[in-house]
């Protein structure tokens, strides 16, 4: 159901013929870079937490992670991730396939500015093997992006 959403969203826009449904898992960063030959930090991955009693969506590159002390600056709060149950009532798509896209509820979505070192990136598109590549003023576009943020730090494995 949640694959379908992402398709119904992208038909709207005329570009579901580029959301690619692999044979293989793309659950986890490693798993998506490795069915789409490409480096992790590529993957866009998309987090979930929530400020207050509302929550967000966070898309940031595949090989960083969240900077609590960046975070706490720019909401206010420690970072709090949603449980796999609110994140599939919130967005209507399940850990593994969660993107900003065909959402079930109006929620605001901030991309983070590790992914902006790439010219494009590939997140999930509703289930745990599916994915779409975009340019980043696509991700930008397609996220209904509330604004960009700057709340990771880069692991190891992320390009220089």
């Amino acid at each position: 159901m949640s694959l379908e959403a992402v398709r119904d969203y992208f038909s709207q826009k005329g570009i579901d013929h580029r959301i690619e449904v692999m044979e293989v898992s793309t659950a986890t960063v490693d798993e998506a870079a490795k069915a789409h030959q490409v480096v992790p930090d590529q993957i866009a991955k998309t987090l979930s937490f929530k400020v207050q009693e509302d929550p967000i969506l966070i898309v940031v590159s595949g090989a960083s992670r969240i900077d609590n002390k960046k975070y706490k600056q720019r909401f206010g709060k420690k970072a709090k991730m949603l449980t796999p149950e609110e994140v599939l009532d919130v967005t209507g798509h399940a850990v593994g396939g969660v993107c900003p896209f065909g959402l079930v509820q109006n929620v605001p979505v901030y991309l983070d500015a590790s992914l902006k070192k790439h010219a494009e990136v590939i997140p999930a598109a509703g289930a745990s093997n599916s994915a779409i590549r975009l340019t980043i003023e696509e991700l930008e576009t397609h996220s209904n992006c509330s604004e960009w943020v700057d709340v990771c730090i880069a692991t190891d494995s992320a390009p220089q």
